[in-house]
């Protein structure tokens, strides 16, 4: 019987010495252990453990038993009575085992967990590994370091819930787990908050460093992908209650306004291989970025920052966090940076942003990182998002700023559509420029010059593919058109009148011969396709066509003609515009000359 031979093993212990203990001995008490509790006598097992004369042996040995003890109690129900003696067990045995011996035993049950049953056995042992750590004298910021590692490794593989139904289902048990590792790690916050208030000069860095190391990972995981807005029918998130003990461990160290506004990381390990240089790199920004969301977004932890803080200083802290995010494709990540630049957009006022701000690299990449999302990301609301916040960016600069800003957009965008939408905003502040009573300088005389150089242009001549790039052209035929109606030949404030031969030469005449080109062409394309269709069998004959390399629906003959006649209007629209614009410029010539 498997209790006889564990007791025969523990009476043949007692009489030895601890330094006596062999190999063997710890190899047949494992093997008896487990095997009293695989046959059902977890009872006996139990007062074996908890009988004083077995203290040394238990001391050295039990650590042994984890293993089994975490399968037998995985393989109870909840209300057996089996199950709670297997957990009592475990309990004692967080009691009287050697600390150093059993943290390596409860580490290794964590590192060979897997899939399903990760988050339930991180959740099992969280209490007794506390328990140890807590014994532990030597090596403890380690110690504690590496177990927060561990759980955290063995967690990231797992899936986000992000549905309110995700997050009520929590199959897996991530959101409670998560949770549960904030409480695990409380005591040791405790430890360090404690003893920062007994010495400002707190030395003892090393259980500080490891906390902040299990923040910033979990800031990049869960926290990032999570779902963190408030769900209605979800009382408490455990995601944002995640959120919050993250930001009060950061709070209580000393490390949240560091982190914030310093970019503060503690210790950057040194890396040889400049590959694990990167990766740690990217893991920092990644985290820095989702701990500004928070703070700013969702508030968390907002109550601990001194409100001295300048709308515009704000926008530049956070701007580095805003590309890292905005660079990243995942909606959960994407929507983070597309609500934190809108957050501290909202803060300031239009026209405070000064133009000095362009000269920081970020200023830059940020709308043009807007742009990429408006015109590739395939969700309509997100496109949608980032030209509002592109509009509202547009809107916070002072002048000279708008005018920086649209001449790179133009030179970057490469996308006809956005080009239209900049030179829109060029006619909106053009406008402004000739209605105001102040001097604008801007959009105004030698400076708008150069700026309509760069609209009132194609890019490649008569040659331009017109249909593609008919938004960029509508956009700068109204502007053409309204300059020409509102600015006086003899002002001429814009200067379009003193530079309208170059206007004619770069942009009127090459569109005019590229509209007759292309009319053309689709006119014989539409000829063709018709007495094709006579001769064919029937008017169902199919065409396949390739866009970047990949196949689209096949297209039937009438499909295709109605394509065609659709650019043909295109350029009958754009035909009568710009008739319109050189009917303009003929009448205020004429009348200019009949004047003279």
């Amino acid at each position: 019987m498997a209790v006889d031979e564990l007791q025969a093993i523990i009476q043949r212990c007692q009489i030895l010495e601890e330094a006596d203990f062999k190999g063997e001995d710890f190899n047949l008490f494992q093997v008896a252990g487990q095997k009293c509790l695989e046959d059902g006598y977890a009872a006996q097992l139990l007062e074996v453990i908890q009988n004083e004369k077995n203290k040394v042996i238990i001391k050295n040995m039990g650590w042994n038993l984890i293993s089994p003890l975490v399968r037998c109690i995985f393989m109870y129900k909840q209300e057996d009575d089996k199950r709670e003696h297997c957990l009592r067990i475990l309990d004692q045995l967080a009691q009287l085992c050697n600390p150093k011996e059993l943290f390596l035993g409860l580490l290794e049950q964590i590192e060979q967990t897997s899939g399903e049953q990760v988050c339930q056995t991180v959740m099992l042992l969280l209490q007794p590994l506390q328990t140890v750590l807590l014994k532990l004298q030597n090596k403890k910021a380690y110690s504690v370091g590496l177990s927060l590692a561990m759980i955290m490794n063995q967690l990231t593989p797992l899936p986000v819930p992000y549905t309110k139904q995700q997050i009520q289902e929590d199959k897996l048990g991530l959101c409670q787990c998560c949770n549960a590792v904030v409480d695990f790690a409380k005591p040791f916050v405790n430890e360090v908050a404690k003893n920062m208030e007994k010495s400002s000069e707190y030395n003892d860095v090393e259980l500080k460093e490891e906390l902040i190391k299990f923040c910033m990972k979990s800031l990049k995981y869960p926290l990032l992908t999570a779902q963190l807005e408030q769900l209605e029918g979800i009382e408490e998130h455990p995601f944002r209650h995640f959120a919050a003990e993250i930001i009060d461990i950061l709070w209580n160290i000393g490390e949240l306004i560091p982190l914030v506004f310093v970019h503060h990381r503690g210790k950057s390990p040194h890396w040889e291989n400049q590959e694990f240089a990167d990766i740690e790199r990217k893991n920092s920004a990644d985290s820095l970025a989702c701990l500004s969301y928070l703070v700013f977004v969702q508030h968390f932890g907002v109550e601990c920052f001194p409100v001295v803080f300048s709308p515009s200083y704000l926008l530049l802290c956070n701007m580095t966090h805003i590309e890292v995010l905005l660079k990243r494709t995942e909606e959960s990540v994407l929507s983070k940076g597309l609500d934190l630049f809108e957050s501290c957009l909202l803060r300031m006022e239009d026209n405070s942003l000064l133009h000095h701000y362009l000269e920081f690299r970020d200023f830059i990449n940020v709308p043009q990182d807007l742009v990429k999302i408006m015109t590739l990301c395939p969700m309509e609301h997100m496109r949608k998002k980032s030209l509002n916040i592109l509009q509202l960016f547009i809107d916070k600069f002072d002048t000279e700023g708008k005018y920086t800003l649209f001449r790179c957009l133009l030179k970057t965008s490469n996308h006809a559509g956005v080009e239209g939408y900049i030179i829109k905003n060029i006619k909106d502040q053009i406008h402004l420029a000739l209605t105001k009573e102040y001097d604008n300088i801007w959009f105004t005389g030698h400076h708008l010059i150069s700026l309509l150089d760069l609209v009132l242009s194609l890019p490649e001549g008569a040659e331009t593919d017109l249909l593609q790039n008919s938004d960029r052209i509508m956009a700068s035929l109204n502007l053409l058109r309204y300059l020409v109606i509102k600015d006086c030949e003899s002002d001429s404030q814009t200067g379009v009148w003193t530079t309208l031969g170059k206007i004619e030469q770069n942009f009127l005449k090459p569109l005019r011969v590229g509209l007759n080109m292309s009319k053309a062409h689709y006119e014989a394309e539409i000829k063709n396709k018709k007495e094709n269709r006579k001769e064919a069998h029937s008017s169902n004959t199919v065409c396949s066509v390739t866009v970047s390399g990949e196949k689209m629906p096949a297209m039937t003959t009438g499909m295709q003609l109605q394509v065609l006649h659709s650019a043909l209007f295109t350029f009958d629209l754009i035909a009568s515009v710009l008739a319109r614009v050189e009917e303009l410029i003929e009448v205020k010539t004429k009348a200019v000359m009949d004047e003279n």
